[in-house]
C-alpha cells in the first residue's frame, strides 16, 4: 500500500517551530519554575531565591540563572553592598512569559486535583 503524503500548513510549520523555541528556552526542571518564583518575587536576592525553590541547589539555581540571563529572560544587578549583593528580576521579555505560565500551572492544579481524587 502506497504511504499517502500529508501536507503541513505553514501556519502548522511556524506554530511547530514557535513551541521548539519556546521549549528550548525553558528546557529543564528548573527554568519555568525560577521564571514563576521571579515573576511573584521580583528583585529577589540569589540566597532568598535559593530558600524560596524547593530542593534547588545552588549550583544548579545559578547555572539556569545563568542561562536565563543569556537569552534575556531574567537581569542581573550587583548592588553595591558589602558584602557584594546579586539581586535578579525578569525582563519585559520574561515578564511576556506570565500568560504561559499561569495557564501550566492552572493545568497542573486541575491535573493533581483529579488524579488524587480517582
Amino acid at each position: 500500500m502506497k504511504k499517502q503524503k500529508i501536507e503541513i500548513s505553514d501556519y502548522c510549520r511556524l506554530q511547530i517551530q514557535g513551541v521548539k523555541d519556546t521549549q528550548d528556552l525553558l528546557s529543564g526542571k528548573w527554568k519555568k519554575v525560577i521564571v514563576v518564583a521571579l515573576f511573584y518575587n521580583p528583585k529577589i536576592r540569589f540566597m532568598d531565591l535559593v530558600r524560596h525553590i524547593e530542593d534547588i541547589a545552588p549550583k544548579v539555581l545559578s547555572k539556569e540563572l545563568k542561562d536565563l540571563e543569556a537569552n534575556q529572560l531574567v537581569k542581573r544587578t550587583v548592588l553595591d553592598t558589602m558584602p557584594i549583593t546579586v539581586e535578579y528580576e525578569l525582563t519585559e521579555y520574561g515578564k511576556s512569559l506570565n500568560k504561559i505560565v499561569t495557564e501550566m500551572a492552572k493545568w497542573g492544579i486541575h491535573y493533581r486535583e483529579t488524579i488524587f481524587r480517582s
